[in-house]
């Protein structure tokens, strides 16, 4: 039992990772309805980030992190600017395409930066963590779980009792009836890119001292927490929480009980199973078209 649910708990820590991203993705493709490919590169330069500043430079920790998620906010605007803005009034091809583009420029920009080899963060607290009836509790673990549970809420209070919340949700649902209204929809989608970059960066800074650091690391992330969004029900923010610490879970217990090798197969396992029975996902609803 003690071991059930010390896996339990490393699933939901690295589930609330993926929940993190798979938010990003939601909230993209709520106000632009495209899929921004990149945004598990947005972890990953927050993580080398973290190692440029933090070892490289031997700065603060906390002051590493503010700069970092300063500079991951300045990065989606301009992102927004760069991939999404001068392809606005085209289909969702393009722009799909053109996040995939930048994804492949970010990831060898930062592979000619560092090269192949992973990088090593330490951790931001000297105690390792604390055992409660033979469970093991992790201090960057905690950590994961306690800065997504602030997220979730902050992000809840933001769009649902302030009136830029309420705009950015006018921006996602309707573009065109939001700036009939008078609300700056250009401006919307940038600070959607801009919160969608910190939660990346966020979540790469959080999963960099217990994973090495590589460039591979934000595509590996990215196509989990898309699964995790699909599997929750997509364009549903609660479901992209619930289906990245689902799917944190499922893969724990899966490389715990059956095969740790194949152990980043069970997401897209579980995935082709909800495609199957239920493809609108757990908080998706059912969409008919007439033929």
């Amino acid at each position: 039992m003690g071991f059930a649910l010390q896996l339990f708990f490393t699933g939901i820590g690295i589930g609330a990772i993926y929940a993190l991203v798979a938010l990003g993705f939601v909230l993209i493709y709520r106000a632009t309805n495209v899929v921004n490919f990149a945004q598990g590169d947005f972890a990953m330069l927050g993580a080398f980030a973290m190692i440029l500043l933090a070892v490289d430079l031997q700065w603060p920790y906390w002051l590493s992190i503010i700069l970092t998620l300063v500079g991951l906010v300045v990065f989606g605007a301009l992102f927004n600017l760069g991939v999404y803005y001068p392809l606005r009034h085209r289909s969702f091809l393009p722009v799909i395409i053109s996040t995939i583009g930048a994804s492949i420029l970010l990831e060898n920009g930062v592979l000619f930066a560092y090269g192949p080899a992973p990088q090593s963060l330490p951790g931001m607290f000297a105690t390792q963590g604390f055992n409660v009836g033979g469970v093991f509790f992790d201090s960057q673990y905690l950590l994961i779980l306690a800065v997504t549970i602030v997220m979730v809420t902050f992000q809840y209070l933001f769009f649902e009792r302030t009136l830029i919340g309420k705009k950015m949700q006018a921006t996602s649902q309707d573009k065109e009836m939001a700036s009939l209204l008078g609300i700056p929809v250009a401006l919307m989608i940038m600070l959607t890119f801009m919160y969608s970059a910190t939660l990346g960066g966020l979540a790469g800074i959080l999963v960099a001292p217990i994973l090495f650091v590589s460039v591979g690391m934000g595509s590996s992330i990215a196509l989990k927490a898309f699964a995790a969004s699909i599997i929750g029900g997509f364009g549903d923010v609660t479901g992209a929480v619930v289906g990245g610490l689902a799917l944190g879970v499922i893969e724990t217990f899966g490389a715990a009980y059956i095969s740790v090798p194949y152990k980043d197969g069970f997401a897209f396992l579980v995935l082709f199973v909800f495609l199957l029975i239920r493809p609108q996902g757990f908080f998706g609803e059912r969409v008919a078209e007439k033929a």
